[in-house]
Order: C-alpha cells, then sequence, then structure tokens
C-alpha cells in the first residue's frame, strides 16, 4: 500500500468516545465497582414512601393493552438474538528497574530478596454487545468490541454461553464477524437504512457497563453525519436514544423490530447523542469480510471540502492563489494524490465538483457516499467547473485495502 493513500485516511479520533466497557485485573486493583464477570452491582436507591390521603384509591392498579407498546413488542421479538460479548487479552511489560533505595542493604534488611515489583502480566477484559444476523451463528458488532482479543465468549440472554471466534473485523469501519457453533439460532431482521427519516423511533438493546440486555427508546435525531470518527469514508445515524459504553455493537432498531444500526459511539460529555453505523454499509463490510476475510475501499486519491462562502472567501483572500471559483455550490478539490486515479485523468486542486453519474451533489459526504456504493468495478462520470469552464472526466476507483482486516 503506497504511504501516500494511508495518509490521504488517515483522520483525527480525539473528540468522540468508542464504547466497549473495559477493565484490567491480574495484579492491578481497579477503582471501580465492577467484578469483571460481567455482572455489575449498582448501589440500591429507595424511592421516598407517598402518603396516602383520602382521595387515593386503594384498588391495585391491572395492566391494560396501553401497557404492551411497540418497544415491549420490539424487546421480544429481537431479545433472543441480542448477545453479550465479553473478550480479554493478555498484556505482558518488562519488569521495572529496581530503585536504587530497594537495593541498598539497609532497605534489604526490611524487605529481603524478595522485593515487590508491578506484574509481567496483566489480563484486559472487555464487555460489549452483538447481534445474531443468520441462523449458522455469525454475529455482527464492532472491531473495536474484539481487537486483538485472546478470547471471546459470547452469552445469551437465557443465560447460555459460548466461546466465538473473529472470522474478521475491520478498523476503519469499525465492522467486525464474530462466529459462534450453532444452526437454527435466532436472527434479528434487518430493515433499509437508506430510507430513514429524522423523528422516526429508535429502539436501542445491548450492555451498557456489563448491565445485560438494557433497552433505551429514543428517536433518529440525524442521519448522514460525518463524524472524522475514523477513515471510513461514510456516514452515520444520530440518535438520542441512551448508548453507554458496553452497547458497542450492540444494534439500533426501528419501531419493527429491524435493524437499522449497529450502535458505535458517543461524544463524550454529552447527553443524548450517540452514533450507530446504517446498516447498509454494516452489513456490506461484513459480507467482504466473511467472503474474503478483508475489506476493499474504493480509492480515487482527492481530498475535498464542500464549497462556502466562508471557504470560497479563504481560497479568494490566498496569497498568490491562481484559483478563481465561480460556483456557488459544489465540492471544491484541495488536493490530488500524486499517481492517484484522480490525478492520471487530469483533476486539479482548485477543480468543483459538480455532479457524479449525473447526480447533483453539494457536500463532500454525499461524494463519498456514491463512491463507496459504486465499488471498485463501474467508472464513475465526474463534472467539474475549473475556473469558469465545465469539464467532464470518466473515472475507475481503484482498490484500496483496509489495514488490519484480519484477526491475528
Amino acid at each position: 500500500m503506497k504511504t501516500s493513500k494511508t495518509n490521504f485516511l488517515a483522520r483525527k479520533l480525539t473528540t468522540y468516545l468508542l464504547l466497549p466497557f473495559i477493565g484490567i485485573t491480574g495484579g492491578f486493583l481497579s477503582s471501580c465497582s465492577t467484578d469483571f464477570s460481567g455482572k455489575v452491582r449498582p448501589p440500591i436507591v429507595t424511592s421516598p414512601r407517598v402518603k396516602e390521603t383520602q382521595n387515593q384509591s386503594s384498588r391495585p392498579l391491572t395492566p391494560t393493552a396501553e401497557d404492551n407498546n411497540f418497544v415491549v413488542e420490539v424487546v421480544e421479538k429481537v431479545e433472543p438474538a441480542v448477545v453479550q460479548i465479553n473478550t480479554s487479552r493478555t498484556i505482558r511489560s518488562a519488569v521495572p528497574q529496581l530503585p536504587d533505595t530497594l537495593n541498598d542493604p539497609f532497605f534489604r534488611r526490611f524487605f529481603g530478596d524478595t522485593v515487590p515489583t508491578q506484574p509481567q502480566e496483566r489480563v484486559v477484559r472487555g464487555v460489549g454487545s452483538g447481534f445474531i444476523i443468520d441462523p449458522n451463528g455469525r454475529i455482527l458488532t464492532n472491531a473495536h468490541v474484539v481487537n486483538n482479543a485472546d478470547t471471546v465468549t459470547v452469552s445469551f440472554s437465557d443465560g447460555r454461553t459460548v466461546e466465538g471466534k473473529v472470522l474478521g473485523q475491520d478498523t476503519v469501519s469499525d465492522v467486525a464477524v464474530v462466529q459462534i457453533p450453532g444452526n437454527n439460532l435466532p436472527a434479528v431482521e434487518i430493515a433499509n437504512s437508506d430510507t430513514l427519516k429524522p423523528g422516526q423511533w429508535a429502539v436501542a438493546i445491548g450492555n451498557p457497563l456489563g448491565l445485560q440486555q438494557t433497552v433505551t427508546v429514543g428517536v433518529i435525531s440525524a442521519i448522514n453525519r460525518s463524524l472524522n470518527l475514523s477513515t471510513r469514508p461514510s456516514s452515520y445515524i444520530q440518535t438520542d436514544a441512551a448508548i453507554n459504553p458496553g452497547n458497542s455493537g450492540g444494534p439500533l432498531l426501528n419501531a419493527r423490530g429491524q435493524v437499522i444500526g449497529v450502535n458505535t459511539a458517543i461524544i463524550q460529555g454529552a447527553e443524548g447523542i450517540g452514533f450507530a453505523i446504517p446498516i447498509d454499509t454494516a452489513q456490506r463490510i461484513a459480507q467482504q469480510l466473511i467472503t474474503q476475510g478483508k475489506v476493499e475501499y474504493p480509492y480515487l486519491g482527492l481530498q475535498m471540502v464542500t464549497l462556502t462562502p466562508q471557504v470560497k472567501k479563504r481560497v479568494k483572500d490566498y496569497p498568490n492563489s491562481n484559483v478563481r471559483i465561480v460556483a456557488e455550490q459544489g465540492i471544491l478539490i484541495i488536493r490530488v494524490i500524486p499517481n492517484s486515479p484522480a490525478a492520471r485523468i487530469g483533476l486539479r486542486p482548485g477543480d468543483v465538483i459538480l455532479k457524479i453519474n449525473n447526480q447533483p451533489v453539494t457536500t463532500s459526504e454525499e461524494v463519498q457516499q456514491i463512491i463507496e456504493k459504486n465499488g471498485l468495478n463501474n467508472n464513475l462520470q465526474i463534472q467539474v467547473l475549473r475556473n469558469a469552464q465545465n469539464l467532464a472526466f470518466t473515472v475507475k476507483p481503484e482498490s484500496l485495502a483496509s489495514p488490519n482486516n484480519i484477526q491475528p
């Protein structure tokens, strides 16, 4: 893989928090009040007693048909296919040199030849979520849930536990597939995430902080969110359904109990802002992991930015700039990677992309999604405005394999 291509994929990871629930054991004590068997013992809080009044009815409440709302039906339908994923990995470290004080014969009189040191090994345990996508035991989850795991254990809602094997993981898209033994297993139903609209119901099921089969409800807050969370050129679903560490890899569902996304991230310090990978994208990545063991991304070699009045002014004010932007909207090419497909067809910095495959585009996210869905075997028709001249180009994307696809 060429270095220039790798640099093109690199983006910042500092703003967002991935969601596995991780602890460390083996020589170190954690201040967290969680045991790492996957169970959390939260404090028990009793509610204040309500004073009875003469107007208060003493009749016991009886459930009505309204108590069984659509959320109950979604949970009953999907819960058997949602699993908890427990991982562990051993980290080996060298024993540090002893301080000079402990080598002093005077202190040796107190400690003897056995001096306490840091352990050479420690075990890191994590808890995440996943869901069965076919009856033969394939589970969809996040790559960061199972990354570098020595062991993977899958727990069902009925208490059963089985060993799992990572079939493949893609750290770029943060999608992984785990295989467990079995057949005729309960599997989820998949929706079409391309038809989602803000305001639709969203239900999340997972294992936040190790609390198994936790259900939270909200709406789809936004679609096509670009997070710069990873190097994957795609968009995310935003939801206000509560998502916490341990929800990673669990399903985000619509009101029919169909999976619309894979819960993956939150903004640290915010409330009610969670993100999921659209299920259409996750399925496409998972299929490549299952059949090929790796993921290949269509690559043009462009760095782009959505054209706004502010961007246009910055280009105009740039010293010695010979670029004249007359377009009011589109996608400004700010860099063309040398020897890339885009460079070979003659695209230049300063070109403004107006259409791809005759489809008008106004944001860089739209361009990225079209390129991704176009795949590797189909040409792209790109219409650009260079200064005041309309130009058309035809380009075939190259394959750019994602790093670290296969679990070692």
